[in-house]
Parts: structure tokens; C-alpha cells; sequence
């Protein structure tokens, strides 16, 4: 007894040197790990993307001393640095697929998981979209299983904004529907709020061409994108602008962006909405067309702004084509573009739209290259005559068909 009693002490001494070393080592890795996030934040201060991508890959080691879901917070929250920058250097693809396998092969399954998302993400953002719908599918079977309602939100959201650049609305909008109706389970997060909210206002403007519902979620989304200092509140900011051309109240572009959020977001970006504006709203087509030109660069990388200038300029082409040849009966094509000085080809190719969508009523006689504008009294009524027709012949079929009947009862 007296033995055991000696032995005792040194055992526990020990115990208690082992635990104290072990929490020294936990201490020592939080403190590695504090110092990797902070220089991670300054380098991507400084858009220094080579040197950030290699502290990624350098401090994977260290890793493996910390909890997986520290190191799973950790990594995701260095890549999204990374990519957050918006660099297009080519290599965010590789560098979240050599993340991927480094996960896959240490067995961190949630950390695996939160990188497809954000592969997900990159493959929309790089257009390779079958790549995103694939893994999207894969990622959603097996979510679904876990149960991980947080990620399930958000690969919703990049599965519905896969399907809007495809064209693809009724997915899009039934991915997007997924996604709302899940994270009202859960805590969002006010970034993934906002990112919903975007997607909601570009699903409602392509889509029901509601664009007064848009600008209120567009305005949600700038709210919530503000609020934790995102890059993409400029883009929700000009969607609102958008949003208010579109709808005929470019005199009310002034007033936002003058207002205490949008304030600091002046720029180059801006100027092109109020510039844009401006010249919608005075119906110059040939100043909206310079505009367009002149900041090719502030639009030409984003698709849904793409497409609504391109849907704006021909609105108004149409209103300003209407009102150079409204004296008319007939006129020359040639006199119609030198007019409203446009090549004539283009001018000629728009009347001939807006004649077979019954903007205009008249016709384009091809070998004179004249424009015949019909009175509304003299409009061409074949159309109702030979829908009139087409009913008058039913009826006949029909009460041909209930004699036949009759005659075959009585035989």
C-alpha cells in the first residue's frame, strides 16, 4: 500500500505536465492561426493574390493541429479572401480543387463540402456551367442527407443563378424558391441574405418584368451587402438604378445616389447610370449609344446589365423611329437613318421588326427601299377575314359531324 502510495504522485505530475503541455501546443497553434488570418486580411488589402495563394498552401500543415471545424472555418475563410478580391488570375479554380483534394484526402468532409460550394460559385462566375450544374447536383443528394441546411442554401443560390445564364428561368427561379423556403429554418447570415435578395430582384426584372418589386429587393440587397462592407453593394446599387430607368423615373437617379448610403459608392460606376439616365430620359439615342460605348468597361462584365441596356437602347430606337417617320406615308428608308443617323441596314432591319410586331402598319416595298405607312382606316384586314373564316367553317364542320352521327343512329 505504502508502495502504490509512493508511485502515486509522480503519475499524476506527469498527467498534469502532459496536459499542460498539450493546452501550451493548442494555445501556441490558436495564436499561429491568428496571426496567418491577420496577414491574409492585409495582403488581400493590398490585392496581393500570388502571395495570399501561397500562404494558403504553405500553412496547411498547421492545420492538423486544430480542431476540424476551426481549420474547416480557417480555410474557408482564407479562400474567400482570396476570391473575394476578384482578381480573374485563372487559378481560382485550381487552387479551390487542390483545397478540395487536401480535405478529401485528411478526411475533413464538412471542409470538403463548404469548398464544392465555393467551387460551385466559380464555376458560374468562369462560365463553365455544365461543370457547376454537375457538382451542384452531386453536392444537393448529398446535403440533403446531412441534413447541412446552412450549405444547402447556398448551393441553391449558385444552382439558380447557373440557370439564369443559361436561360433556363424555371429552374432558376424553383432553385431560388428552395433556397428561400430553407433559410427560413435557419440563421442567415446578412451576406447570404443579401445574395438571395439579389438574385430575387434579377429573377423578378428577366423574368415577370416586375421591376418595381426588383428595385425593392435590389434595395434589400444593397442594405445588407452596406452593412458588412461587400464589394458587391455597388452591384446591387446600379441594379436599383437600372431599375429606375427602366421604369421612366430616371429623374429619380439623382436623388439616390445623393442619399447617405450611396453616397460613398460614387464613381466611375455610378457616373455611367446618371449619364445613361440622362440620355434615356431626354430620348437621345445617339448620346444612351455613346454612353454605352464610353463605359464598355463598367458594363460589359456583368450579363444582366448587358442585357437590359441592349433591351433599353431598342425600346429607344423604336420610340425615336415613331417619331421621325409619324408625318409620313411614304419615305425612303435612306432618309429615315440619315435622320436619325443610323447605318440604314440597322434602321431597315428595326422597321422591319417593329412592322411584323404591329408597332408600325405599313409595309417596306424592298426593291424602291421605301417605307408605306398605312391609315388606320386603310390598316390590312385579311387577318380578321381569314380568322372569321376559319371559325365560320368550324361551326359548319361541327354541325356536319352531329348529322353524320344522327344518320348513323338511324341506319
Amino acid at each position: 500500500m505504502a508502495a502504490g502510495t509512493a508511485v502515486l504522485p509522480p503519475q499524476t505530475t506527469s498527467s498534469s505536465s502532459s496536459s499542460g503541455s498539450s493546452d501550451m501546443d493548442q494555445s501556441s497553434a490558436n495564436q499561429s492561426l491568428e496571426q496567418i488570418l491577420s496577414d491574409a486580411r492585409q495582403m488581400a488589402e493590398r490585392k496581393d493574390h500570388e502571395r495570399l495563394k501561397q500562404l494558403i498552401i504553405d500553412n496547411r500543415p498547421k492545420l492538423l493541429h486544430v480542431s476540424k471545424a476551426k481549420a474547416a472555418k480557417m480555410v474557408r475563410t482564407l479562400i474567400d479572401l482570396y476570391l473575394d478580391m476578384e482578381a480573374r488570375t485563372g487559378v481560382e479554380i485550381q487552387l479551390c480543387k487542390d483545397c478540395i483534394e487536401w480535405a478529401t484526402n485528411e478526411k475533413r468532409i464538412f471542409l470538403r463540402q463548404n469548398l464544392q460550394a465555393r467551387l460551385v460559385e466559380l464555376y458560374f462566375t468562369f462560365n463553365q456551367y455544365q461543370d457547376g450544374i454537375d457538382l451542384a447536383s452531386k453536392l444537393l443528394d448529398e446535403l440533403k442527407k446531412v441534413d447541412d441546411k446552412s450549405l444547402l442554401v447556398e448551393v441553391f443560390l449558385h444552382e439558380s443563378r447557373i440557370y439564369h445564364a443559361l436561360g433556363n428561368i424555371s429552374k432558376a427561379r424553383a432553385s431560388l424558391t428552395s433556397a428561400r423556403t430553407t433559410v427560413t429554418t435557419i440563421y442567415c447570415p446578412p451576406k447570404l441574405q443579401a445574395q438571395l435578395d439579389l438574385q430575387s430582384g434579377i429573377i423578378h426584372a428577366s423574368e415577370e418584368k416586375d421591376f418595381k418589386t426588383a428595385y425593392s429587393y435590389f434595395y434589400e440587397a444593397f442594405e445588407g451587402f452596406d452593412s458588412v462592407t461587400s464589394p458587391h453593394a455597388l452591384r446591387a446599387l446600379k441594379y436599383m438604378l437600372l431599375c429606375k430607368i427602366i421604369m421612366n423615373q430616371a429623374d429619380e437617379v439623382k436623388s439616390i445616389v445623393s442619399g447617405k448610403l450611396a453616397l460613398k459608392y460614387n464613381g466611375r460606376d455610378v457616373d455611367a447610370l446618371k449619364n445613361i439616365a440622362t440620355a434615356y430620359h431626354e430620348k437621345q439615342l445617339l448620346v444612351y449609344k455613346k454612353h454605352v460605348e464610353e463605359y464598355k468597361d463598367v458594363f460589359e462584365s456583368d450579363p444582366v446589365m448587358v442585357h437590359h441596356l441592349k433591351k433599353l437602347y431598342e425600346k429607344l430606337m423604336e420610340q425615336n423611329l415613331c417619331r421621325v417617320v409619324q408625318p409620313y406615308s411614304t419615305v425612303h428608308v435612306s432618309k429615315v437613318a440619315e435622320l436619325i443617323k443610323l447605318p440604314e441596314a440597322d434602321v431597315e432591319k428595326k422597321l422591319s421588326q417593329m412592322i411584323l410586331d404591329r408597332l408600325l402598319r405599313g409595309t417596306i416595298d424592298q426593291g424602291s427601299g421605301v417605307l408605306e405607312l398605312f391609315q388606320t382606316d386603310d390598316k390590312d384586314k385579311t387577318y380578321e377575314a381569314v380568322l372569321e373564316t376559319i371559325q365560320n367553317l368550324e361551326k359548319v364542320m361541327t354541325c356536319l359531324y352531329e348529322k353524320s352521327k344522327k344518320l348513323t343512329y338511324l341506319n
